[in-house]
């Protein structure tokens, strides 16, 4: 298993510039094809043209999101086209509300998707609305890059986030070419529950499926001696001298992370290292 298809989605210049070097790069790592599809999204509200409204306002909005996906492309096919990769680009325009739709259905053909922190102090909405469409609509694995850095030592030493949900365990198989060609891979668990079934022997099974798979691993159960389970997996990260946090995303429903918090909207917030996603 490795990943041939490999997609990212790009809205504005300052995120082309930060993603689409990263996501070159792990194309040409995995030996893959690479999209780049640039959007020009029209963000205005739905209902946000009143009766009467001159369609020549929505004509000139819609004029202005193509004229911007097609600078967005043409500034990706020169980037492009000077590496040596196999790659393809396309542009689309879309509103707002749409976007879930149209990211979904492109992402969930892709190997990877290749995404920037949406979370970030310059970060526009529209990063955080194709991170969650591609999970929860295209059912595709991510990969965000936190400012658009791709560390040197990428995938050498890779922290697992292990708390047996069904989401950590899809994170862990969708990451299998990169825990395989890993170094080390270090299972994360953070305060396990008592009355669990891997209650004498936390990450047992898990690590037992790695090994077969050739992955070198060990496991690591943390106490939780700091408020959120993402500030302990965020200083086991930096402990460990790793490059790659993989976990499942969202085992919480979107709402309640948004309002409450959750790890997978605290990691991103706070992740200095690239993370790997699934639901």
């Amino acid at each position: 298993m490795s990943y041939k298809t490999i997609s990212t989605f790009l809205a504005n210049g300052a995120e082309l510039d930060a993603t689409l070097p990263a996501a070159m790069t792990i194309a040409q790592r995995e030996d893959a094809h690479l999209t780049a599809c640039l959007l020009g999204v029209d963000m205005t509200p739905a209902g946000g043209f009143y009766m009467g409204a001159s369609p020549l306002l929505l004509q000139e909005t819609l004029e202005r999101a193509q004229l911007d996906a097609e600078t967005l492309e043409q500034r990706a096919r020169t980037l492009l086209s000077a590496q040596t990769l196999r790659w393809s680009t396309e542009s689309a325009v879309v509103q707002f509300g749409g976007l879930p739709a149209l990211v979904g259905l492109r992402a969930r053909f892709s190997d990877l998707v290749v995404q920037c922190g949406p979370y970030a102090r310059d970060a526009l909405p529209t990063q955080e609305a194709v991170l969650e469409s591609a999970l929860f609509e295209g059912q595709a694995a991510v990969l965000v890059v936190p400012e658009g850095r791709l560390p040197s030592d990428f995938g050498k030493r890779v922290i697992v986030a292990w708390n047996q949900s069904n989401e950590a365990l899809n994170a862990v198989r969708r990451a299998m070419p990169l825990l395989r060609a890993a170094d080390q891979v270090i299972v994360a668990i953070v305060n396990p529950p008592v009355h669990s079934p891997e209650r004498s022997d936390p990450g047992g099974m898990l690590t037992q499926m790695l090994a077969r798979h050739g992955v070198r691993c060990e496991v690591s159960v943390l106490a939780k001696t700091l408020p959120r389970v993402s500030d302990v997996l965020m200083r086991h990260m930096a402990d460990a001298d790793a490059s790659l946090l993989v976990m499942g995303a969202y085992g919480h429903s979107r709402l309640r992370e948004a309002i409450l918090g959750g790890a997978t909207r605290n990691v991103l917030e706070q992740s200095e290292w690239p993370v790997f996603l699934a639901h």
